[in-house]
């Protein structure tokens, strides 16, 4: 069995893949041109032409404390039916942005993703005999990208089992497979997803078998510090109303400014409710006030955060 910093280290690397960020980005929102996914939300990207993303959201709104769950409630009919129209449903993806500040959802995504990819990967790489870490981080990304039946397949054609070719050789040729599989796919986004071995081939060959800490994945470093920070993108503060938010150096970011951004993506402003308050931010808040007969200043205050947020 492998330790849990072990098992965390094999997510983070396909955390890495899916978001770039080792914690994985539990608000990564994504639209991919011609991927038959369609909308994608969270750590580990779950789709909506799946079904998945549906499963995900009626678990978070299950739970009493879900901050978000009446907010996403009604859309859960639209994500059961996999209404593509959501692909384009602004204020339902800023809502999901927001999401991620919930603790509920980030721990509900960490179960969700523990029993939809890890467990399978885990049950797939005991029957195949894959016992390392790296082996298992293989299976694993498999399980999350997709297709791993197919590649153990072909795998097993090339080399025969694990246990006759020895885990090592085995999880290189798999891997090396599924490169090949991949540069040569006809949908253009998968074609585009080779960088996912070629980070695999680069821990094989640094013989990093026990995915021992530290490492550098695609630029980032996977360590003890990585893996307990703080996700990336999420805010627990300031609570609305407690400051201005202005234009400043550096930037204001925080749970008010997102929830005054996604109060303005409910009334119809276009606008990305990523918690940062840029200039755009305060152009689009400075409209606002005008329609609304209001002082243009682009600042928000109490008045106006609590409207809001309303």
């Amino acid at each position: 069995m492998i330790t849990t910093t072990q098992q965390k280290t094999a997510e983070a690397i396909v955390n890495i893949f899916e978001t770039s960020e080792v914690r994985g980005n539990y608000g990564d929102v994504t639209l991919i041109a011609g991927d038959t996914g369609h909308l994608t939300f969270g750590r580990s990207q779950t789709t909506l032409s799946t079904g998945n993303l549906h499963k995900l959201l009626d678990q978070y709104c299950a739970n009493a404390g879900a901050r978000f769950g009446a907010t996403i409630k009604p859309f859960l009919p639209r994500l059961k039916d996999r209404d593509t129209t959501l692909d384009t449903e602004a204020y339902f993806q800023n809502v999901l942005r927001a999401s991620a500040d919930d603790p509920v959802m980030r721990d509900t995504q960490d179960v969700f993703f523990d029993e939809r990819y890890w467990q399978p990967a885990a049950s797939s790489a005991a029957s195949e005999g894959v016992v390392t870490p790296l082996g298992m981080a293989v299976v694993y990304d498999s399980h999350v990208h997709g297709s791993w039946t197919e590649m153990r397949n072909r795998t097993r054609t090339a080399v025969g089992t694990v246990a006759a070719a020895g885990e090592q050789v085995w999880i290189s040729k798999y891997v090396a497979t599924r490169r090949e599989w991949l540069a040569t796919h006809e949908r253009e986004d998968l074609r585009k997803t080779v960088y996912r071995m070629d980070a695999l081939q680069s821990l094989i060959d640094q013989d990093l078998w026990s995915l021992a800490l530290p490492m550098v994945v695609r630029g980032k470093e996977i360590s003890m510090a990585s893996l307990t920070a703080s996700p990336v993108g999420c805010y627990d503060g300031p609570q609305p109303g407690t400051r201005l938010i202005a234009v400043q150096t550096p930037l204001a970011r925080g749970l008010d400014v997102r929830l005054a951004q996604l109060g303005l993506s409910k009334r119809k402003v276009v606008i990305k409710a990523d918690g940062v308050f840029g200039p755009t931010s305060s152009r689009l808040v400075r409209e606002f006030q005008g329609q609304k007969g209001l002082p243009a200043t682009g600042v928000i205050d109490a008045s106006l955060i609590a409207e809001l947020i309303s």
